[in-house]
């Protein structure tokens, strides 16, 4: 099995740096963090206040001496700030991802995502910080007008979640274009990996599989997806931070191979000799002008900016995927679709 280069060259550069990382509780967050405190950085982790002071994903990531757990609301400017203080380089991961949510609360997706960008963004320009890298998706790019798809084309803002995403983005160029801001957007094709919620159809099928259903609800099987596995899209963050010629650019992360979702199913049922039936359900649809069709990653620029490129194959990704999910499937709700 073949996973992300680890950490001897990071160590060197990350060693007793202080960073923020903005949703730090969700799934790739929890990961980023989770790496940065390997390579012996001191981390704030930016996690959403609330009053069970659970925080997410990190939960499984323990206590470090070098991790301060920072609750808050990246929506409140001054909290954003006292966030960034002190920090050398931030990780703008904090968002409203689920898509199907977009469509009934597209109010918070402008909030969360574009607000709150404006936020960290501005609290870096007061506080001059060395490096933002600042998440964006690959849904930004709508459905692919040519494959694979580089950073050159066009956005479409096929969901309100692309939309807000695409604001942010340009609200983060126009930070290194108007006042010289050190902001790099990385643009990760589809993550799947351990701690990933059922959000996403990876372990959707996973879990429901596991959990002994016959038949597995999914939404549309003919969209193509560019899958990479999470400590290889979190291996791509810390190569941007550090990358010199990053700020100003826009990064795809991504393997350049498509796979539609329904051959996707076909490949999980095969590793977990499953023959459950695939069945279609309409609630899990989007509109269908929504629906992007394909999205297959152009991975040249990544490469040769920062000398990043995936290193774990889909089928061992998805067999550490299954392994976690079987370990915390309590953790699924097979039961329930939450949009």
């Amino acid at each position: 099995m073949t996973t992300a280069a680890s950490a001897p060259e990071e160590s060197k550069t990350l060693a007793g740096r202080r960073m923020l990382v903005t949703g730090a509780g969700g799934f790739i967050g929890s990961h980023l963090v989770e790496r940065l405190l390997a390579c012996g950085a001191h981390v704030r982790a930016f996690v959403h206040y609330n009053a069970r002071s659970h925080w997410g994903h990190l939960e499984a990531v323990g206590a470090s001496p070098r991790l301060e757990i920072f609750p808050g609301d990246i929506c409140d400017p001054s909290r954003v700030r006292q966030g960034v203080d002190g920090c050398d380089t931030v990780f703008h991961l904090a968002a409203l991802i689920a898509i199907p949510y977009s469509y009934v609360a597209p109010t918070a997706y402008v909030q969360a995502n574009i607000v709150g960008t404006l936020n960290v963004l501005e609290a870096a320009r007061q506080l001059g910080v060395r490096r933002v890298v600042h998440t964006s998706t690959s849904e930004t790019y709508g459905t692919a007008r040519y494959v694979p798809i580089d950073e050159a084309h066009p956005l479409q803002g096929q969901s309100p979640y692309s939309a807000s995403k695409i604001g942010a983005d340009k609200l983060a160029e126009s930070y290194f274009l108007s006042f010289g801001l050190p902001v790099a957007t990385i643009r990760p094709f589809n993550t799947y990996g351990p701690r990933q919620s059922a959000r996403a159809v990876i372990p959707t099928i996973i879990s429901q599989i596991l959990s002994g259903k016959r038949s597995i609800r999914l939404g549309s099987l003919a969209p193509v997806r560019d899958f990479n596995f999470v400590r290889d899209t979190v291996a791509g963050f810390l190569a941007v931070a550090d990358a010199p010629a990053a700020p100003g650019e826009v990064i795809n992360l991504g393997s350049g191979v498509g796979i539609s979702i329904g051959h996707t199913a076909a490949l999980i049922q095969e590793l977990m000799v499953s023959s459950a039936e695939i069945v279609g359900d309409e609630s899990r649809l989007r509109p269908p002008a929504s629906e992007v069709m394909q999205l297959v990653c152009g991975n040249d620029k990544a490469l040769r900016l920062t000398g990043w490129q995936p290193r774990t194959t889909l089928r061992d990704g998805l067999k550490q995927t299954i392994a976690y999910i079987q370990a915390h499937l309590d953790q699924y709700k097979t039961d329930v679709y939450n949009v």
